[in-house]
């Protein structure tokens, strides 16, 4: 331990004693690799909103169009037998009403 005190106090006395002659390099970071950062923002807003437009055209074309919803299943008259009353009443809450008594 005593030889890590000896060497950080040397060397905090050469740093005092040396004079700053080089200047440390300016540090670069990949996003800034020569690019204007305005002109990127403002092409990325530009690509945004284009995007946006494009997307909402598409997908007011898309619902615009009349789409198949497929055949209605036969009427058998198996499919609505009903030995027992619900609580709520002779059909189901989310059925077309198919007794007509009601």
């Amino acid at each position: 331990m005593a030889t890590a005190i000896v060497r950080s106090a040397l060397s905090r006395a050469a740093i005092r004693v040396t004079p700053k002659t080089t200047v440390a390099p300016k540090r670069s970071f990949s996003s800034s690799a020569g690019h204007d950062d305005a002109y990127e923002a403002a092409k990325w807003e530009k690509i945004t909103y284009l995007g946006i437009a494009s997307c909402t055209a598409l997908a007011a074309y898309v619902l615009s169009q009349g789409h198949h919803h497929g055949e209605d299943p036969p009427a058998y008259p198996y499919m609505h037998i009903r030995n027992k009353e619900f609580p709520w009443g002779p059909d189901g809450l989310f059925e077309v009403k198919h007794n007509d008594g009601h």
